[in-house]
C-alpha cells in the first residue's frame, strides 16, 4: 500500500505536469473504486485547471477555482504522467487528459482507491476533517505523543498508525520508526516513558525523511508519476527481514502479527 513517502513522491513527480495546464477531457472508464466516483466529475473538470496540488496524510488535493478533487490511492493505486494517446490497459480507470498532450492516469488493481469532489473546503471533508497532525511537521513531538497515550493500552505500533492520532504512518515505517527508537512493537502505548516518546517522534521524522529523500519504497506495485520505483526498500532494518540477523546485534529478526498485519522486531535492540 503506498504510504505517506509514496504519495508525497507521486505529488512532486506529476506536480509539474498537471498545474495550470488546462483540462480538455476527463475519461472514466470504471467508476466502481472504493466509493463510485462522483458523476459530475467530468463535466466539472473540463475547461478547468488544477492551481494547487497539495498532500494532507494519504490524500493528494487538486484544487480548481471551482472546487478540490480528493484523490486516494488506495492499496494498489498509482498516477502515471503518459502521453494521451497511449492505449489504456487493465485496470486504468479514469484518464485526466491535458491541452499539453499529457494524460494523468489512474491505475487501480484491487480498486480500494477513490475520487471524491467537493466544493468546500477539502480540509472539512468528512474523511479529512478528524486527522491527526502530520508527522513531519512541528506539530509532532514527543510531549504530544505521550500527552496522548496515557491510560491507552493497545499496542504502540497501532497506536502511532492511528490517523487520528497522526497521518501516514503506514505499516512500513512504523516498523522502522519502532526500530531505531528501540521500542517493541507489542508494548501498550500508555506505559511508554515521556524519553522515549521523544526517541519515537525523531525516528519517526528521520525514516520518513529517508523515505521522501529515497523516492519512496519498492513493495509490490508502486511507482512514482513517471513510473520510477522508490528505493527505500534496499534501507530498512526489520520489516520484511524475519529470520535474518539484525544489522546491529545479529540476533533473528522475528515476525509477529498485531492488528492482522505482519510486524517485524529484533527481541534485543528492541525493549
Amino acid at each position: 500500500m503506498p504510504e505517506l513517502p509514496e504519495v508525497e513522491t507521486t505529488r512532486r513527480g506529476i506536480a509539474s505536469h498537471v498545474l495550470n495546464n488546462k483540462i480538455i477531457n476527463v475519461i472514466i472508464r470504471d467508476r466502481r473504486l472504493r466509493w463510485p466516483v462522483a458523476t459530475v466529475l467530468e463535466h466539472t473538470l473540463c475547461n478547468e485547471s488544477f492551481c494547487r496540488l497539495e498532500r494532507r496524510a494519504k490524500y493528494l488535493l487538486f484544487h480548481t477555482d471551482l472546487g478540490c478533487m480528493i484523490l486516494h490511492l488506495g492499496m494498489s493505486g498509482s498516477l502515471r504522467i503518459v502521453p494521451a494517446t497511449t492505449k489504456p490497459e487493465k485496470h486504468d480507470h479514469v484518464d485526466i487528459i491535458f491541452k499539453s498532450g499529457h494524460c494523468l492516469r489512474f491505475h487501480d488493481p484491487r480498486r480500494f482507491g477513490s475520487i471524491h469532489w467537493t466544493r468546500k473546503n477539502p480540509l472539512h471533508h468528512p474523511l479529512l476533517r478528524e486527522l491527526g497532525p502530520e508527522p513531519l511537521d512541528d506539530e509532532l513531538h514527543g510531549e504530544y505523543l505521550y500527552a496522548r497515550s496515557r491510560k491507552r493500552t493497545l499496542a504502540i505500533k497501532n497506536f502511532i498508525m492511528n490517523s487520528r492520532i497522526v497521518v501516514g504512518i503506514g505499516n512500513i515505517y512504523a516498523s522502522e520508526a519502532l526500530f531505531h527508537a528501540g521500542i517493541r512493537p507489542q508494548r501498550q502505548a500508555g506505559k511508554i516513558s515521556r524519553q522515549r516518546y521523544d526517541n519515537l517522534a525523531v525516528a519517526i521524522k528521520n525514516i520518513l525523511q529517508q523515505a521522501l529523500d529515497s523516492g519512496g519504497t519498492t513493495l509490490r506495485d508502486f511507482v512514482d508519476g513517471e513510473g520510477k520505483p522508490g528505493y527505500f526498500r534496499q534501507k530498512l532494518q526489520v520489516y520484511g527481514r524475519d529470520g535474518e540477523s539484525c544489522y546491529y546485534c545479529g540476533d533473528t529478526v522475528c515476525q509477529s502479527r498485531l492488528g492482522q498485519r505482519a510486524t517485524y522486531f529484533c527481541p534485543v535492540c528492541q525493549t
